[in-house]
């Protein structure tokens, strides 16, 4: 010590070393013991010994030199053992004694002035000290434990509860053998309810108290096991076991009469204690609330795994619900109707809510619920708490909403059978909660009444007395109902029938007068409102604006004034004045160019629409709105406050942290639900004017330009960040089919908001159509996913109204979200081939893996079929490989983990998915079969100068495509079956719809180009199927010719929508389909037959073709264009190889075609200046011998008529006259007009003829400008043929006789023109009026009756509003349509009083018509035309 205090260093070694030479003055270990015990008896103080010994008592010794070991347990023994024979009593009894007043001193110790139940780290240390000396007092049997319960309950004060866990867990004494001692149950109930309130509040209280805490509550929170934890088991677990004992537990557990009383009420008082603050949850404090949420993990069902028998959890669990819905129930229905939109799951109190999802983990959804209906049944309920229940099932269970849809039907199945309003209001109660919960997780309330009590089938349609019901339990709703529910019963009235409908009328008008209490008219209600919403807060201004946004999308689309805007402006003026103006002439500062509100403002001012005052105040109000902006530019507009973003982006953050543990995944609905809720917030019910549309209402999105409001875009960005962010982190970590329904639920939830979905699809559009090549990796493979699960979500999602930029008359592209993702996934250059090709493999790829476990017929279900078609198409298009047909065994995850990995090979990946066993299961399905058309619709697509294949490589790929792969493939499987005829109609018919088809993108090509390599293809199959034919000459087959059957099969029986929808599609079909002919092989347009031995040539489809169709695309009116005549004609040449004379069937043809195709020959006559040498060269090629004999007579004809108006040579009449007149006509067109003074030596067929051919281009220059007539010179030529026929008294207006049946005169004519240039003659008749002259009425005694038939269908054309020429010139006036009306209306009027009466004796069946279209003209026919009836009359008397 002097040493020591000297400042010496200690030599470790001194005691040691003392120790070597100095020896024990005890010999033994006895003796060393009797010296202990004369020491303490001389200074006595058992507690403090029972605190100092420690375990054992170790006298150190080095050196080799041997020690003495004195064990404590038996040290403290003999001391116990002494002092118990000094007092007279038991050893045990003492011990006991001593151990609880060393534990009342350790608890009072506490630095607090009131007690709590954990220990300071001394009390701890102490309190651990003298637990393991009463072990080994335990050991030594010497403790009394039942004295020692006694005297624990005698204490001052009640043990800390610590000390008591720490006394159950080294099984000292057990929890029930303590509480079983206390002879006070409530007090000790009493106690152990403070103890647990105050280990929760102190939990929380203190970081580092959490840990232990958990562990004396349950023993989890340092994730130990039971298995490590021995027999012992923590407070929640004795609780639950001697709470909730079975029948079979109960003869094992006799010695416990009131633990389980003790058990039950202490878990009871706890519940309670945190009900108790769900109602109060705004007025606690957040410590309360926090050692509240602590208490809830005794709740945790990991918590009794393995320590408490299954049943008893149930019962338990189940207990535990009943008494959270029975709980205080004081609210009534009428405040659960008014309330119930604060109960939804987002505005539940948290703690109810955790502990339903706690509860929920013991039960399968149905076992849930059927608890529910169970209590619901049985016992008054509380009402918030119930349908608190019901929306965190629904949120939180997927299979709820079904469940909950069988209970409905249930419950109005009950209450229908005995007419028992409970059962009704409960129904109602429980599809307005869950609809609460948004359309993501179930129906809106509408779609829900709508289909209850929508139709005649519903229960309330079995009698009267049900419908009675029905409306009296509605009637007794209405002073407690809120307006979206009131709205809902009237635009969605149950069904009633009609002789029951005063029963509906004295309903409504209870609800109306219900929503005039409300201030909610019903005639403000918006044109467009979403009535599955019931959200209150949509008041008339807001909803008008929602209004006015849906207007203006429809304006934009149709440029006409919306029909709902028409009718509200007549049937809701209220409405329409006081709110939708209001919100469509918001004063803003007009820009520059006018956009589509302006439009529709000015639409409307000029319909009178808008009141004069109102516009004059907006215009006003505008410029004024200008002049403040020029005058302070730098003010702007106040923005929306960023907080709710800010909510959503932390809430979005923090699914994050649950997506990646899997241990949390139970977590993630109740998150997601939250989610909803700040998103809701973020787009705002009563500033957002999307919603305005429709539940089932198509989503407009223009796919060519698709535009966005910055702050949807922002919002939609954000959460399609999210959703990759959280696959990309949760794929980290496992594969997709082993990270549960999180991002199902994330995209079902987004589907939810309709008012977001336009702005969704549309990001999309920019993302995949516009920007797809441009995107990285982690964007495809995240967008690939979100495009899967938006799929699976599908039922959600209303159809997509594409407008795809098309220049063709306004078509409705209405497309399901399937077909919008085939129109997004383009293939037409080399980017979007590579783009298309890794989006559809990582789609592909992520369902297989996602969906692994799924039916076959689930997976083919959520997967869009377009996506694998896709993949049909491109595989084998870029791989070689993938043309043979391999398969694999299923390596699915080898296909992820390809994708996922950071250096992505597309192409391997796709080929790798392709050999796929699975994968090639999926392509026997009939939905995702790539069909021949399909494929062909697709190629067709592809810009041949961007492709990603060569020339080369694009041959190989058609070849191998059509000739190995469809045409020998069945038609099951989208094939040809071998049929090459069947091949060649599959291309056709896909070449004309791809050209038909709205050509989204088309970068300016022209629709009548056809693509060249399938083009050649064609001509190949073309070609194989002539040398087929004329192997099988003689056969039926041989003589069809299928190529026109299939033209004309596509222009039958079409009903395309409105008549100028009909004509456009239709000329628009022809010509596509003359361009395909022109593309063929001359040849193909021509059969060759046997007749006995002798080969001809057989046209007859070809002229049918012609004549039905094809000549109504010549803009000439008789005759056709150069490429398909010439066409025609070079076909004959070759075709005729065939025949043994060739010159002797081109001279048949041509003879046949006088009379069978007329239209033919006018055609040469018009193109043979052109036509000659190629003709000429031809023949020489092939044959090199005159030309056939009709041929030569064609070009005799056009060399005479050159010849006789140039120099007035004798024109030869050996030929029919209108043959001729083709010829004169068309080189007189063609040369000066210089020969017309000749037209006197004209034979009268032949000038009747070319009248004919004049008034054709007479049509022709008003109809088709583009042809180059002159329509003053045709009139002229036209009056002076006339006047030349007037001269001769010819009868030509038999050539504007639709009845003449003499097939020597005029029919001919009329048969070559166009059906068009057919329905103008009468436009043509009135321009020739200066040359009707008195003569001609009283001559021809037929003119009467053509002119007035000529009227009547002119009038018919006017009100029909087609074919009549239009203006040149906008503006222009008189209308030419008007114009020739009025001058025939004035001729008749003048001319039928000065016909004879001889011309009014055939007129009779064209009175009625002259009647109906002009009452004038019709008087003065009959006026004209009595007297010769009178006449008539006499004249039949006379003959009997």
């Amino acid at each position: 010590v002097v040493g020591a205090s000297c400042g010496y260093k200690r030599n470790p070694n001194f005691s040691a070393g003392r120790a070597r030479k100095r020896k024990s003055a005890f010999g033994s270990g006895a003796e060393l013991r009797e010296a202990a015990l004369r020491l303490l008896d001389h200074h006595q103080n058992l507690n403090d010994l029972l605190l100092e010994v420690e375990d054992s008592v170790k006298p150190g010794g080095q050196g080799g030199v041997e020690h003495q070991e004195v064990s404590s347990d038996s040290f403290i023994v003999s001391v116990l053992q002494e002092q118990a024979s000094r007092l007279g009593v038991p050893t045990a009894i003492l011990a006991a004694k001593n151990a609880v007043t060393n534990i009342e001193r350790i608890c009072q110790a506490s630095a607090s002035p009131s007690q709590v139940p954990l220990l300071s780290l001394d009390q701890r240390k102490r309190l651990s000290g003298l637990l393991q000396t009463v072990k080994d007092l335990l050991a030594s049997n010497v403790f009394c434990r039942s004295l020692f319960c006694q005297e624990m309950w005698k204490m001052k004060d009640p043990p800390a509860l610590e000390a008591v866990w720490h006394l159950h867990r080294d099984d000292i004494v057990g929890l029930g053998e303590l509480l079983e001692s206390n002879p006070d149950a409530p007090a000790v109930v009493e106690w152990l309810c403070r103890g647990l309130c105050g280990l929760c509040e102190q939990a929380e209280e203190s970081s580092g108290d959490v840990e232990l805490a958990g562990r004396v509550l349950s023993g989890k929170a340092l994730n130990w096991a039971l298995a490590e934890r021995g027999q012992a088991a923590d407070f929640a677990i004795v609780f639950l076991q001697n709470g909730f004992q079975q029948t079979s537990e109960l003869g094992r557990r006799l010695e416990f009469k009131k633990v389980p009383y003790i058990c039950r009420a202490v878990l009871q008082r706890m519940l309670t204690w945190v009900l108790d603050a769900v109602g109060k949850e705004k007025q606690e404090d957040v410590s309360t609330l926090q050692a509240m949420r602590f208490w809830l993990n005794a709740f945790n069902v990991s918590v009794y795994k393995s320590a408490v028998r299954p049943d008893s959890l149930q019962q338990f669990f189940r207990h535990t619900l009943t008494e959270v819905l029975t709980y205080n129930p004081l609210l009534k229905v009428s405040d659960a109707i008014h309330l119930q939109k604060e109960w939804s799951f987002t505005r539940t109190c948290s703690l109810l809510t955790t502990l339903y999802r706690k509860l929920f983990v013991a039960f399968s959804a149905k076992e849930s619920i059927c608890q529910l209906q169970q209590v619901l049944e049985t016992h008054e309920v509380n009402w918030q708490h119930v349908l608190s229940c019901v929306s965190t099932l629904v949120v939180c269970q997927a299979e709820a909403e079904q469940l909950f849809k069988d209970l409905l039907s249930h419950l109005l199945i009950k209450a229908f059978e005995n007419y028992d309003m409970e059962n009704m209001i409960t129904a109602f109660l429980i599809a307005r909660q869950a609809a609460l919960e948004g359309p993501a997780v179930f129906m809106p309330y509408s779609e829900w009444f709508k289909a209850s009590f929508g139709n005649g089938g519903g229960h309330h349609g079995s009698s009267k007395k049900a419908l009675v019901f029905l409306f009296e339990f509605l009637s007794e709703l209405v002073p407690f109902e809120a307006a979206p529910y009131l709205k809902v019963h009237i635009m969605y009235p149950p069904f009633v029938p009609t002789k029951h409908r005063s029963i509906l009328l004295e309903y409504i008008t209870l609800a109306k007068t219900r929503l005039a209490d409300l201030k909610v008219a019903i005639e403000d209600m918006g044109l467009y409102e979403d009535l599955s919403s019931t959200d209150e807060s949509v008041q008339p201004q807001a909803q008008a604006l929602r209004d006015v946004e849906k207007a203006l999308q429809i304006f934009e689309n149709t440029r006409k004034i919306p029909t709902s805007v028409i009718e509200a402006s007549i049937f809701r003026r209220p409405y329409y004045t006081s709110w939708f103006l209001p919100a469509l002439l918001r004063p803003r500062v007009l820009p520059k160019t006018p956009d589509v509100r302006m439009a529709l403002i000015d639409s409307l001012k000029r319909a009178d629409k808008i009141p004069s005052n109102l516009y004059s105040t907006y215009v006003q109000a505008c410029r004024a709105m200008k002049e403040k902006m020029l005058q302070d530019e730098s003010k702007v507009e106040t923005s929306h406050s960023e907080e709710p973003v800010e909510q959503l982006k932390a809430e979005l953050s923090e699914l994050r942290l649950l997506i990646v543990d899997r241990a949390k995944y139970e977590d993630v609905p109740a998150q997601i639900a939250v989610i909803s809720d700040r998103l809701a917030s973020v787009l705002g019910h009563s500033s957002d004017e999307n919603e305005a549309a429709p539940l089932n209402s198509p989503i407009q999105v223009d796919v060519s330009a698709p535009r966005l409001e910055p702050c949807h875009q922002s919002v939609v960005d954000l959460l399609l960040t999210s959703f990759c962010q959280n696959l990309i982190a949760a794929s980290y970590f496992n594969p997709p089919d082993r990270q549960g329904p999180c991002l199902s639920l994330f995209v079902k939830m987004m589907c939810g908001h309709r008012n977001l979905l336009p702005a969704l699809l549309g990001r999309l559009c920019q993302l995949i159509y516009h920007q797809g090549p441009s995107l990285n990796d982690a964007h495809i493979l995240g967008l690939a996913a979100f495009v899967i699960h938006l799929s699976e979500s599908r039922a959600l999602i209303p159809e997509v109204e594409a407008n795809l930029g098309t220049s063709q008359p306004v078509l409705k592209n209405v497309l399901s979200i399937s077909e919008y993702w085939n129109c997004l996934l383009v293939c037409r250059t080399e980017e979007s081939f590579a783009f298309c090709m890794r989006f559809c493999t990582a789609a592909a790829s992520y369902l297989m893996c996602k969906f692994s476990s799924y039916p076959r017929e689930d997976l083919c279900a959520v997967l869009p079929p377009s996506l694998v078609k896709k993949l049909q198409y491109i595989v084998p298009r870029l791989c070689l490989e993938a043309r043979r047909i391999l398969c694999e065994e299923a390596k699915t995850d080898l296909v992820w983990s390809s994708l996922s990995c950071p250096s992505l090979n597309y192409k391997r990946a796709s080929l790798c998915l392709w050999k796929q066993a699975c994968f090639q299961e999926l392509l026997k399905e009939k939905a995702f079969r790539l069909s021949f058309r399909e494929w062909l619709l697709l190629e067709l697509e592809v810009y041949p100068e961007k492709d990603i294949l060569s020339a080369w490589e694009r041959q190989d790929f058609h070849y191998w495509a059509i000739y190995q792969w469809y045409l020998p493939a069945p038609s099951a499987s989208g094939g040809c079956d071998g049929d090459l005829e069947k091949a060649c109609g599959v291309i056709i018919n896909t070449i004309l719809d791809s050209s038909q088809r709205s050509d989204l993108g088309s970068c300016g090509q022209s629709k009548m180009s056809v693509n060249p390599d399938i083009l050649c293809k064609l001509q190949e199959m073309v070609l194989e199927l002539g040398c087929r034919r004329k192997l099988l000459s003689g056969c039926l087959d041989a003589q069809r010719h299928c190529l026109f059957e299939i033209l004309q099969e596509r222009l039958k029986d079409r009903k395309h929508g409105s008549a100028l929808g009909e004509q456009l599609w239709r000329q628009q079909e022809l010509l596509l389909q003359r361009r395909i002919l022109v593309g063929l092989p001359a040849s193909a347009l021509i059969l060759t037959c046997r007749k006995g031995k002798k080969t001809m040539l057989d046209c007859e489809d070809f002229f049918r073709f012609v004549n039905s169709e094809l000549k109504n695309v010549c803009s000439r009116g008789y005759a056709l264009s150069y490429d398909i005549t010439a066409h025609f004609f070079r076909g004959l040449l070759n075709a005729s190889l065939d025949c043994e004379d060739s010159a002797e069937g081109v001279n048949d043809v041509l003879t046949a075609c006088q009379t069978k195709c007329p239209i033919m020959l006018f055609s040469a006559a018009l193109w043979w200046p052109r036509l000659e040498p190629v003709l000429c060269s031809q023949w020489k090629r092939l044959f090199g011998a005159p030309l056939a004999e009709e041929l030569e007579r064609l070009r005799e004809w056009q060399s005479s008529a050159t010849s006789f108006l140039s120099s007035g040579v004798v024109f030869p009449l050996s030929g029919p006259p209108w043959i001729l007149a083709a010829f004169l006509h068309c080189t007189l067109q063609q040369q000066s007009p210089c020969g017309r003074e000749r037209s006197s030596l004209f034979s009268l067929q032949l000038l009747v003829s070319l009248l004919f051919f004049s008034l054709m281009d007479l049509i022709s220059a008003k109809i088709a400008p583009q042809e180059g007539v002159d329509f003053q010179t045709s009139l002229e030529w036209s009056l002076e043929i006339l006047q030349r026929l007037e001269e001769r008294g010819a009868s030509w207006p038999l050539l504007f006789h639709s009845a003449e049946k003499d097939p020597r005169k005029y029919r001919v004519l009329r048969s070559a023109a166009s059906d068009r240039h057919v329905r103008l003659l009468p436009v043509a008749f009135y321009s020739l009026t200066p040359c009707f002259h008195q003569e001609l009425l009283t001559r021809e005694q037929t003119f009467l009756y053509v002119a007035l038939d000529l009227y009547t269908q002119l009038l018919r054309l006017f009100v029909e509003g087609k074919d009549l020429p239009q203006s040149d010139q906008a503006g222009q006036s008189p209308d030419p349509a008007e114009h020739v009306i009025s001058t025939a209306r004035r001729f008749l009027l003048g001319a039928i009083p000065r016909c004879p009466a001889q011309s009014f004796g055939n007129i009779r069946p064209l009175l009625d018509a002259c009647e109906e279209l002009d009452p004038e003209l019709g008087a003065s026919l009959l006026r004209s035309s009595s007297p010769a009836a009178a006449t008539e009359l006499d004249e039949e008397l006379a003959l009997f």
